[in-house]
């Protein structure tokens, strides 16, 4: 068998190896179940020949323990937090557990957690991915072997995916700003995935549809400190006098929470009518959103439903034993009235 041909199941790597199948199939049961000598052959193979068993079969054929792995940028972030409580509750009801792991925004990571989530015995994993920074061709290899969901930002391959449907929930709330005061600037995400891209599309699409001029404030820097780009953007614009309208919105609620505490910072109130200076709405309904001053208006996600889709689909997948190439399931937002807009 030549090196470069793709090896496709256990049988052609035990052919290619020249290591009999049961022996290859007790290793990937147990490792340390053969000799060492044994071991070190396997190895040389799998590294020689690149080969990553289809441990989903594998796991059916044994009874793999009712494991999904969860892979999600911070664990820490309301929004995943929420969606993770709504996995892990819906998991144990449905006789499963979640194995929840964070790439902690880093590219590195999430190829690691996606080894470690291989080399386990899972049913599926729900993979909320970087985007623009994650591996693209890795998970898509990682979804050829274990039935894979993507939740919240898509890769446009041929994992399923659910998320909010961004194209009518900013939609709405632009429809909603527009009526009730100035029409709104738009303020961007600081990381590149489909959500950044789709919001702010989305904003510049429902601004044309009412004849009006979109004004998107771009976030120059990279990662996750979504309220540290808020305050630092909003600081800059009310310092400068360079406001484009007296209506932000922004693409997430905590670079909205960013942008107020720099709108307090500089003296400015927020909210709607005689005596404000600033109205500022997010997207999302963080936890928080309820709490800040004034309270935030905002677009709500909606957590459960995001995360019992994504169950709904990966459970089809597992007990049917097939994939759903390119299956998309959008959500609608609602939109939340509050003081700050």
């Amino acid at each position: 068998m030549m090196e470069d041909h793709k090896i496709r199941n256990m049988e052609e790597f035990s052919a290619a190896s020249g290591i009999s199948r049961p022996t290859v199939s007790k290793y990937f049961n147990d490792p340390t179940s053969v000799r060492p000598s044994t071991r070190e052959r396997i190895e040389h193979a799998i590294a020689k020949y690149d080969y990553r068993p289809n441990l989903y079969a594998i796991n059916q054929n044994r009874k793999a323990t009712r494991s999904i792995g969860v892979i999600v940028p911070h664990a820490l972030d309301p929004f995943f937090a929420e969606v993770v409580r709504q996995i892990e509750q819906s998991c144990f009801q449905a006789g499963y557990r979640a194995v929840v792991l964070s790439s902690h925004g880093d590219p590195e990571r999430e190829l690691g957690v996606l080894d470690l989530l291989h080399s386990m015995r899972i049913g599926g994993a729900l993979i909320a991915p970087l985007g623009a920074a994650s591996n693209v061709e890795r998970l898509h290899k990682f979804s050829d072997d274990v039935p894979t969901v993507t939740f919240d930002s898509h890769l446009n391959g041929p994992q399923a995916f659910v998320g909010t449907d961004n194209f009518q929930s900013i939609g709405v709330i632009v429809d909603y700003l527009c009526r009730s005061g100035e029409p709104p600037f738009f303020v961007d995400l600081p990381t590149s995935n489909s959500n950044r891209e789709e919001r702010r599309d989305a904003y510049i699409r429902a601004m044309e549809a009412q004849a009006l001029q979109p004004q998107v404030i771009h976030t120059p820097e990279d990662g996750w400190d979504f309220e540290e780009a808020g305050f630092r953007i909003g600081s800059q614009l009310i310092e400068r006098r360079a406001l484009p309208t007296m209506t932000a919105l922004c693409a997430n609620d905590r670079v909205a929470i960013g942008l107020i505490a720099a709108a307090y910072d500089k003296g400015l109130r927020i909210g709607r009518g005689p005596g404000f200076a600033l109205r500022v709405a997010g997207h999302d309904d963080h936890p928080m959103a309820r709490f800040t001053t004034p309270a935030l208006t905002t677009v709500a996600q909606n957590f459960q439903g995001i995360a019992d889709t994504s169950l709904a689909i990966l459970f089809d997948m597992i007990e049917g034993g097939a994939g759903m190439p390119g299956r998309r399931e959008q959500i609608e937002g609602k939109l939340v009235l509050r003081a700050s807009a």
